[in-house]
């Protein structure tokens, strides 16, 4: 008998090729970089580890390249528990890779190119009936064609997040209203809405908008000013505080584990508050804003200090 799965990522695959730098360059200016490591990324593979480091029964529907780094990745979701069953090798296609360079401030600069991830399609979400009617939730970005990420959210029942990264203009109104959660950072909620997005008290202005243009519950995360949410109709904005970080190593995936995060707290703790989930999320990427890499900077559980009853943990937030 299949296994049922908290969490299921329709998403992307890409290697990441990190060049650490002193500081980010100027246009048109070259840099000496002080050390370079390659990594396996992707918004959709980075949420599903994050979750599966958490304890998460995961499974994840992506396209690879038929190269070297398309089967490594794959044995790499493996070795970390993710159910891999439904990630395709395409013919004739590159995996997809990511070039980021980080700065020692922890600022990043990232360009993607998306190669076999172009090919995850609708018809890959009806080849995958079988973990969609399986998992508690859902979780898609905007890495992989729009029309197949539309059809998993059409065709999933659970709760599903739309992590809308990275973002673009003129979303469709079926996007925003299809998904349970509406996800994003303050850049993204920006450029989505045109509005500013610099202080707390902006980013509810841009949350409000959002309901407007037909989301359900939104969560705006702010980085180190923590995260806003509201649900549906409800005219009370929530404000979860952030956690302390003494110092800052690398960002880069930190917006991946708090969706991760998020997606594994509200699969195993579904009578918890949002606010609670939110505000173990919050934990879960601070901490990993304090190690180096992306799904390497990625903690376990029992690395995060928290309690398995989220209503036990800190949990700070006030109505704005």
């Amino acid at each position: 008998m299949s296994q049922n799965l908290d969490v299921v990522v329709f998403g992307s695959c890409i290697v990441d090729f990190i060049s650490y730098v002193p500081r980010l360059p100027r246009v048109g200016e070259t840099l000496h970089g002080t050390k370079f490591v390659t990594g396996f990324g992707g918004k959709g593979a980075n949420q599903c580890v994050a979750a599966a480091r958490l304890g998460s029964r995961t499974a994840i529907i992506g396209k690879l390249g038929n190269d070297p780094w398309g089967s490594n990745y794959r044995k790499a979701l493996e070795s970390e528990g993710v159910n891999v069953d439904h990630v395709k090798i395409v013919e004739g296609e590159s995996t997809g890779i990511a070039q980021i360079n980080v700065a020692d401030n922890g600022d990043n600069q990232i360009v993607i190119v998306v190669g076999a991830n172009n090919s995850l399609l609708p018809a890959d979400v009806g080849a995958s009936a079988d973990l969609l009617t399986r998992a508690k939730i859902l979780v898609c970005q905007l890495e992989t064609p729009l029309a197949g990420t539309l059809e998993a959210l059409r065709t999933f029942t659970g709760t599903s997040i739309m992590n809308a990264a990275p973002a673009v203009e003129n979303v469709p109104h079926d996007l925003l209203r299809l998904c349970s959660i509406f996800c994003v950072n303050e850049t993204e909620a920006a450029l989505i809405t045109g509005m500013p997005v610099e202080t707390v008290i902006q980013a509810k202005g841009a949350l409000l908008k959002l309901r407007d243009m037909g989301c359900n519950t939104v969560v705006i995360t702010l980085g180190d000013k923590g995260a806003i949410f509201a649900p549906k109709d409800d005219a009370k904005v929530v404000h979860v505080k952030p956690c302390k970080v003494d110092k800052v190593v690398d960002t880069t995936g930190a917006g991946d584990a708090f969706i991760g995060a998020l997606a594994h707290f509200m699969a195993r703790n579904p009578e918890a508050e949002l606010t609670q989930c939110i505000a173990a999320a919050n934990k879960v990427a601070a901490l990993s804003v304090q190690k180096p890499g992306t799904q390497t900077s990625f903690p376990r559980f029992s690395e995060t200090g928290l309690g398995q009853d989220l209503s036990s943990n800190p949990c700070e937030w006030e109505y704005i």
